[in-house]
This record gives structure tokens, sequence and C-alpha cells, in this order.
């Protein structure tokens, strides 16, 4: 996830449709030319019985009734003696279904009639009629279950697929998810062709979420996550550029400035009157957290004190970047010098998993705050390996005895949840940041579009194809990073009246859709009724 909402490993992209081959490529918004098709079997409705579908057969027979009613006659044969054509699975077999049947000779055959009273033979043959073909909804239901029989389908899975939601691409999501996680390649081969129709990255917020959601969905079938980073049509940005894109969305939407004047509030509560101050910053990505807690210690009674940054990052963030973690050194300590706030920092060029206390350099007398602003979902738990990093890391933060620990984390629920209700949630969850987003560019904007690709796509294909390790994106909602909290020894820090005031101003200059909750000192950020992010501080 592009910070804030992640980041993952660049890759040459490519696009994959599914068609039961998982090397097959093609056009990303269209079918290829030899996706699967289900073969089409042509069937006289007048001919059908219901045990037509069982028998095993490739050649078409028609059968009628009207004909052997113009000859008011029929065979002497009983019902039980019957010639039946093993070919057809029909009562009748092909020449007796028809009154214009020949002898060997070119004439018609000979048959005696049962009775020369027409209406008694036509009650005859409406009762054959009847036993042949029954009411008209024996009619459909036994047709249903012939083609489902000959698809090699359950009945009840090709009713299901009968009654697929039409033009609701909600809907139409979850249901080929739900097609996806069983494995259902028939209904995969009919939805997703459908899907690629309803979708568009111009569109309305949710045929443009539904348009990466697609690729998720065609990049779990081709590869199951292998090649996941393959799956956006996108071309990979220039750093400079990703950085362009990635302001935008800062300046379109509040939710990570709530994330750091939030965790920036906690962080001078709890170390207001110490003169020395330690902030240990999981991905620190370009440090624009933290000029405005300088600019807030500067004009600290009695004068700021001396401020030490340990950034750590990764490798993808200098590359959005354009650099390494000295060009945040330098453009931090800048800052503080025209602040007048004594400052150092620390780079530390490593993954958060690896994180050890040697590389923290810790200074007695120091105050310390530890940072996690949307990252710790990034760090891998005990579903994924058996270091369980995530709760390591917490218990380490915890060894070091911070005045503070400050966690912000989307409200969503996609670690441990089964496919299809983590693609629910993540349909749920997305669908809200892209109506926020609406209000804020319009829909053609190109930037927009390079916006959403290259700071959410990622993400979102990343949840939705990725498995075990390579699926980073593993959100929790905030009992179970409370829970996580409380085992590793912490305790619940309220966040102070004052944090939530100045939030409440920030969005007063955006949407009022968006709405500030605060339960129990935790501040939730969300759009409508939808909590989408969370912000609370610990000790």
């Amino acid at each position: 996830m592009v910070h804030p909402f992640g980041n993952v490993p660049r890759q040459t992209l490519k696009q994959f449709i599914y068609s039961g081959n998982s090397q097959h490529l093609c056009h990303p918004y269209q079918s290829a030319s030899d996706t699967h098709v289900v073969p089409q079997r042509h069937y006289d409705m007048k001919s059908h019985s219901p045990d037509a579908g069982s028998e095993s057969h490739e050649t078409h027979q028609r059968y009628t009734l009207d004909s052997s009613a113009g000859s008011g006659c029929m065979k002497h044969d009983s019902p039980s003696t019957q010639s039946r054509s093993t070919r057809s699975g029909s009562p009748l077999s092909q020449e007796d279904s028809h009154s214009g049947s020949t002898n060997g000779n070119g004439s018609p055959v000979s048959a005696s009639c049962v009775t020369e009273d027409p209406n008694y033979l036509k009650q005859k043959l409406k009762d054959l009629e009847a036993a042949m073909l029954g009411t008209d909804s024996e009619i459909v239901n036994s047709l249903e279950i012939s083609v489902a029989n000959q698809l090699s389908l359950e009945p009840e899975e090709w009713v299901h697929m009968t009654s697929m939601p039409r033009g609701n691409l909600k809907e139409l999501l979850i249901t080929c998810a739900r097609a996806v996680e069983e494995n259902n390649n028939f209904a995969i081969n009919l939805m997703i062709p459908e899907l690629r129709k309803m979708v568009s990255v111009s569109g309305e917020p949710l045929e443009r979420l539904g348009a990466y959601m697609v690729e998720g969905l065609v990049a779990r079938l081709a590869s199951s996550g292998n090649s996941i980073y393959k799956a956006l049509k996108c071309k990979e940005p220039k750093g400079s550029e990703l950085l362009s894109y990635m302001h935008f969305l800062y300046e379109a939407c509040p939710y990570f400035k709530f994330g750091y004047m939030s965790a920036n509030g906690a962080i001078a509560e709890a170390v207001k009157g110490e003169d020395r101050i330690h902030i240990i910053d999981f991905h620190i990505s370009q440090g624009a957290q933290w000029i405005s807690l300088l600019q807030a210690l500067a004009a600290r009674p009695g004068g700021p004190p001396f401020v030490r940054i340990t950034g750590i990052d990764d490798s993808f963030s200098a590359y959005a970047r354009g650099g390494g973690l000295e060009l945040v050194g330098k453009r931090l300590s800048h800052i503080a010098g025209m602040c007048k706030v004594p400052f150092e920092f620390q780079a530390v060029a490593i993954c958060g998993d690896d994180i050890e206390v040697e590389h923290l350099n810790i200074i007695p007398g120091e105050a310390i705050a530890v940072n996690f602003t949307l990252e710790l979902h990034h760090v891998p738990d005990e579903t994924v390996s058996t270091a369980n990093h995530r709760d390591r890391i917490l218990r380490l933060m915890k060894s070091l005895s911070p005045k503070v620990l400050t966690l912000v984390e989307q409200e969503s629920n996609t670690n441990t949840a089964p496919f299809a209700q983590r693609f629910a949630e993540t349909l749920d969850y997305y669908t809200a940041i892209f109506e926020s987003i609406d209000l804020a560019l319009p829909r053609e904007d190109r930037e927009r579009i390079n916006m959403e690709q290259h700071c959410l796509a990622r993400e979102i294909v990343n949840l939705i194809a990725c498995e075990g390790e390579e699926r980073v994106e593993r959100h929790e909602l905030f009992g179970k990073w409370k829970a996580r909290l409380m085992m590793a020894g912490f305790r619940p820090s309220p966040l102070s009246s004052l944090v939530n005031a100045t939030i409440n101003t920030l969005l007063q200059s955006y949407s009022p859709n968006y709405k500030l909750l605060e339960r129990d000192g935790v501040l939730y950020l969300g759009w409508k009724n939808r909590p989408l992010i969370v912000s609370s501080a610990w000790h």
C-alpha cells in the first residue's frame, strides 16, 4: 500500500483474464477470443422429457405431437411396449413420432387406429402429452435440470446461476467472489466478462472500485497471487510521479491528516515537560507527519526540547522518494533549524519486521514515543508466520518503557476472514473511500485516475488475490488491536479533548459526510456511517 494506505513491491505489470489457462494473457478489459465457452445445445420443449437429461448423447432430435394428431391413429403397442430410442431418451422412437414415417418401400407405415372417435383420440393425445411434458412449470424445471446435468452442474447450482444478479454491480461482484471461493469455473466464465462491461476507471465510485476488484479476482484465478503486481494495467510511475499522486490523495481526503494530527497530539501531551525526546517512527515515508510536531514543540513555553527521530523505512519508500532516508533527514533537519529546535535524525533502512532493539540506539534519559501510522497491519502475525512479528514488535516496544505508543489503523477486518467475507469487507470499505474521493476530484480527471490506480489499487488487488506471506494487507478491527496491545503490557491512554477539537476544525473544510466519533478516549473517522480510520494512544 502506498503510504498512507500501505506499500508493496513493484513489478512489471501485465493483464490477465481467466480462461481456464493460468498463463493466458489478453487485453485487460475485453474477453479473449479463446476464452472458455460453454457448448450450446438446442432443445425443442415439446420433445423434452424429465429423464432426457440423464442420457449421455450429442445428437439433437426434434419431436412433435402435432403430426401424430393429423393422422388420427396410433400403433396398437401399449405404453409399456412402446419402442424407445436409446439415443434420444424420448418415450417415442423417431419413426413412431411422425405420421409421415415410411416403410422400406417409401409407403406410409400401416397402423390400425385405436378408435375412430376424434374426441377420444384428442383426449388420449392430451394425456400422452401431459405424461411426456407435464405442466408448464414442470417443463421449465425439467429443462433446467437437463441442462445442468449436461454441464456437469448440480441442479441447485444451475438454479443459482440462472438467478445471477443482472445490472447490480455490487451483488454481481460478491456472487463472483463466492464462485471463485468455490472454484465454480462455469459461473466465473459467465460473470467475469459481464463484470468487465460494468466497470470503468472513470465511472461512478463503485464502477471505479469494481475495475480493480475484478482485476484482483482475475489475478487470483490466473496465479493465486504469485504474480499479483502483474495484474494491474498501469505502468510503473517514476518516483516523482508517485510522490505527486500521494500528495493528491493527502489533499483530497482527510484520512491521514487525521492520523498525523491525532498521533502528534497524543505525543505532544505525553512528552510535555521532557527535555529530550526520542521518536521511533515505523515507516517514516516522507517524514511529513513530523513537520507540524516540530513547529508545535518550538512554541513550547520554556523553549523547545531536544528531538531525535529514528526513521524506519523500506526500499519501496526510497523508490517513491527518489532516494534514501538521508533525504528525509535533510528535510526534517532543515525544518527543525528554521524552528530553532535542537534535532538529530537516525536512519534505519530495514523492513519493520526485522527491527531489533540494537537498531534503535536507545539512550538513557530520553522520553520515548513509538509511532505506528497505518503501518502495523503490514507486519505479519501468527497466522502468517510462527515468528509472529506483529506481537513480537509490540512486546519489544513495551520493553523500552515508552511514554506513549500511537496506533492509527484502518477499521476493517481482512486479516483472517475467509475469502468471500474478506472480499465483501474490502468492497464495503473502499466504496466509502472512493465515494469520498468523488467529491474532491472530477471523474474524468487523469490525476485522480492515476492517484487511485497507484495509491489504492495495488492494495485492493493484494487483498483479493494474495494469500500467505504474499498478502501484506492484513487489517484488523480496533478490538483486536486492543487485545494485542494489552497482552503486550500496554494500557490505554485516552486522547485529549484538545485533539478532538483540532480534528473537528480540520473536518470543517471537508464534506459533512465525514464523521468523527470519540469512544473511551479513542477517535474514529468515518464516511457517513462507515468507520474507516481509528486512532488510539497507549502507555
